[in-house]
């Protein structure tokens, strides 16, 4: 990536991320980052740092079987430093699903994501899908 201004950021991290690059993704957090999950779910508060953020994708995997999937579904909206990004998200474990629509909110300060705020649309099946804390 030559271009690191939010939305160039914000694209090189999903594409990186859809295509199964986690170390690539992770590579454009900022060692700071926070990660800001909504719900009431053993997943959910807030995650500090590469470490914090690798655990707590890390901890989704595993819960999900492998099977969690993150697609773009429409163009990026940027305001300053800030990048929405409409999604759809999706995993399964055993007798229960989850397939939903969210945003991504990426805060991009000087080429790196400083902080991510994600909105799910429908908070109640999340947070059953992904268990009690």
């Amino acid at each position: 990536m030559t271009e690191n201004t939010p939305a160039a950021v914000a694209s090189a991290y999903f594409a990186a991320l859809g295509g199964g690059d986690v170390p690539g993704a992770m590579a454009l957090l900022s060692s700071d980052v926070v990660w800001h999950q909504p719900g009431a779910h053993q997943f959910s508060g807030d995650h500090r740092g590469i470490d914090g953020v690798g655990a707590l994708l890390g901890g989704m995997m595993t819960a999900s079987e492998g099977t969690f999937r993150l697609s773009v579904t429409g163009p990026a909206m940027t305001n300053g430093e800030l990048v929405a990004v409409p999604v759809r998200f999706a995993g399964s474990r055993s007798d229960v699903s989850m397939d939903m629509s969210g945003v991504d909110l990426l805060t991009v300060r000087e080429g790196q994501i400083i902080e991510v705020h994600l909105f799910s649309e429908d908070g109640a099946a999340e947070d059953a899908f992904w268990g009690a804390r």
